[in-house]
């Protein structure tokens, strides 16, 4: 099987733009399954064929997974899948697709976990004035300015800052590059931090190129940093556990739409290719509804 499993990695790196983190969890969903199927007809993963993968054999996989994971879990899990069937169907190597018509378990939809304004000012107020605070600050600045993904702040480089003009060009998922406003705070942050934060953290001797945000040896900053960072924060504030590197994202939607914001507008920000992602931001608080019903009823 190892040969399919190549070339549809091939067609998700090459035709879909994946990104090495995506291909890696299919890899990773994907082998999972291979060492069911092989086990359960007595056979090895490599000397697997696709042709042997019937609808019997997947509602076993599937009832496998429900016994031991979140319906969150499977129901990724079988995206994956079905992902690779389509795959294998449409290059001519199976003649249907097995996964067709076993439904995905049904989830219960979770509202995105939100930071209050005031929350998120202690946040972006909490660092001090070294390398470090000046770029920490930047750092929590720039993701609730803008709303992108913590992948997509540690990828940024410096000539993709327009301080100037007011926007970040921002790589997205699936190579797709998109223009984000930085709202005048932000752009405050990142003038400090650029002039002299950043300088400050720049090693001679570590390639770190153009890369905006820089760790404490002079590299480019990576994921697991940023969130090691915000837990530190959290835990100072009595805050641990309450966000992520997701949540200011979260926050940014959820806080533009509160103010009134175009639910359309809100998804061009955030990079969603389908409206129905974004909608999960259209919660309010009780407050907001209250406010918004005396402003609007007749009778309130």
């Amino acid at each position: 099987m190892y040969r399919y499993l190549d070339a549809f990695l091939s067609y998700l790196q090459v035709e879909r733009n994946a990104s090495p983190h995506t291909l890696a969890a299919y890899r990773r969903d994907i082998f999972e399954g291979l060492d069911f199927f092989a086990r359960a007809l007595k056979t090895s993963d490599a000397a697997l064929e696709p042709s042997a993968l019937n609808r019997k054999l997947l509602r076993q996989y599937v009832a496998h997974l429900n016994r031991r994971l979140m319906p969150s879990s499977v129901a990724r899990k079988m995206a994956v899948w079905r992902s690779f069937l389509k795959f294998l169907r449409r290059e001519g190597y199976i003649t249907q697709n097995p996964l067709e018509g076993i439904p995905a378990p049904k989830q219960a939809q979770r509202l995105p976990r939100v930071l209050r304004y005031e929350q998120v000012e202690r946040l972006v107020e909490a660092p001090g004035n070294d390398a470090l605070g000046l770029r920490d600050r930047a750092l929590w600045e720039t993701l609730y300015a803008t709303g992108i993904r913590i992948s997509e702040l540690v990828g940024l480089n410096t000539h993709d800052v327009d301080l100037a003009g007011g926007y970040v060009k921002v790589l997205g998922k699936g190579g797709k590059e998109r223009l984000v406003p930085l709202g005048y705070c932000a752009i405050e942050a990142l003038q400090e931090y650029l002039r002299y934060g950043r300088p400050a953290l720049l090693d001679p001797g570590q390639p770190a190129g153009d890369a905006l945000f820089l760790n404490n040896r002079g590299g480019r900053l990576s994921v697991r940093g940023v969130r090691k960072r915000l837990t530190t924060y959290l835990v100072r504030m009595g805050l641990d556990g309450a966000a992520s590197p997701h949540t200011l994202r979260h926050s940014f939607a959820t806080h533009l739409l509160d103010g009134g914001a175009d639910l359309r507008v809100v998804q061009e920000l955030l990079g969603h290719a389908r409206l129905s992602t974004t909608q999960v931001y259209t919660h309010v608080s009780k407050g907001r509804m209250k406010e918004v019903y005396r402003k609007t009823h007749p009778r309130s």
